[in-house]
């Protein structure tokens, strides 16, 4: 069977590129499925994440206006798919122009989209009529238009309430490794990855470390992801007095080693697709903290089992948490070893079996 991913861009850092490598290559290398990629200018070059040689990766080119860059989109969509025949086409793009590529991909292969994030948007408290106006509108048609595929994937349980569908499945995102050793849960230090951002919540994180750092001065910090300036978080740790104990690194390729030197994950998020950072710490058997946020880590995280959830933006509650986990080490110690276990349903053979199955269904 033949599979076309549909994609903005392949060589980044971020989750999405991270789940496809992996989704991508098990299917390609253990079940058989000749895969294709289509990415945007030439972003297959210079890859972050490593993509199974078996792959056939391909890009088009846009550019220019709106117009111009629509009208380059579909032309090249439409010649690679004429050149492929695949049999199911996969989009992962959140963007709204690929709500409608069912009604301008000329094809008679199987439609599947597959949604990375959540429709929660924080707007703020000060937009606009015509911001609120025009986001409700982009879900409106969202709405509509995601109809017309012939499978609407995303990635919980609790996903399933933002989308008025009846051609739902969910299909969580795949483990990007499982190492036979686990974090010893000694280090005095807890971690964060995800490219510095509001969604992320690290200027929450910080509020909350600050009150962790008042009761165990010892222990740090460490956030891995694409800075960003104008977040100001550097300055803010300043201004909390706790610089000394919080550390800000760039993305690292092999996140594995960070999370096995760690002793508790935490996430500040206030929405997420997923949460795929806390599968991957869990995997290391790193117990994890997170604020109970829309969505991903509800389905991710048994409360007070494996870890903690906090109610969302509850900066107080997040840093009691974290003292407790960091002041209880037989606590902290068995929620890692649960989080191992637990952990498991998402390995890629299980993960990528569901996507077989769905696949069969579509093209007996």
């Amino acid at each position: 069977m033949k599979l076309l991913y549909i994609t903005n861009g392949l060589n980044g850092s971020g989750g999405l590129e991270r789940v496809l490598s992996i989704k991508a290559s098990y299917l390609a290398e253990k079940m058989g499925y000749e895969v294709h990629i289509v990415c945007l200018n030439d972003s297959h070059l210079h890859l972050f994440y490593d993509f199974s040689s078996k792959i056939n990766l391909h890009s088009i080119s846009v550019s220019g206006n709106p117009v111009s860059y629509i009208k380059n989109y579909v032309s090249g969509l439409n010649k690679l798919v004429s050149h492929i025949h695949p049999n199911v086409i996969l989009v992962c793009d959140d963007g709204l122009k690929a709500f409608f590529l069912p009604l301008l991909i000329k094809s008679n292969a199987k439609m599947v989209y597959e949604r990375h994030v959540s429709k929660t948007i924080s707007i703020g408290k000060n937009a606009g009529f015509l911001k609120r106006t025009a986001t409700k509108f982009h879900f409106f048609l969202m709405n509509i238009l995601a109809k017309k595929y012939d499978k609407f994937v995303v990635l919980t349980n609790e996903n399933r309430k933002e989308w008025p569908l009846q051609n739902l499945e969910v299909i969580s995102n795949p483990l990007s490794f499982y190492p036979e050793a686990s974090a010893s849960l000694t280090a005095k230090k807890v971690i964060a990855v995800g490219k510095q951002s509001h969604q992320k919540g690290y200027d929450l994180l910080l509020q909350a470390w600050q009150k962790v750092v008042a009761q165990q001065p010892d222990w740090q910090l460490e956030i891995y992801g694409k800075k960003e300036p104008l977040e100001g978080l550097e300055a803010k740790a300043v201004s909390l007095e706790i610089a000394s104990n919080v550390h800000f690194f760039d993305p690292v390729k092999n996140i594995e080693v960070n999370y096995l030197e760690s002793s508790i994950y935490v996430m500040s998020s206030r929405y997420e697709g997923f949460g795929m950072v806390l599968i991957e710490a869990m995997a290391c058997g790193v117990p994890c903290v997170s604020f109970d946020c829309p969505y991903g880590p509800s389905d991710i995280i048994d409360d007070g089992v494996d870890g903690f959830l906090v109610a969302n933006g509850d900066v107080d509650l997040l840093a009691q948490k974290l003292v407790l986990l960091i002041e209880d080490d037989a606590l902290r110690t068995k929620m890692g070893n649960n989080a191992k276990v637990t952990v498991k349903r998402f390995l890629p053979e299980t993960i990528c079996n569901q996507w077989d199955t769905l696949f069969k269904s579509l093209v007996p």
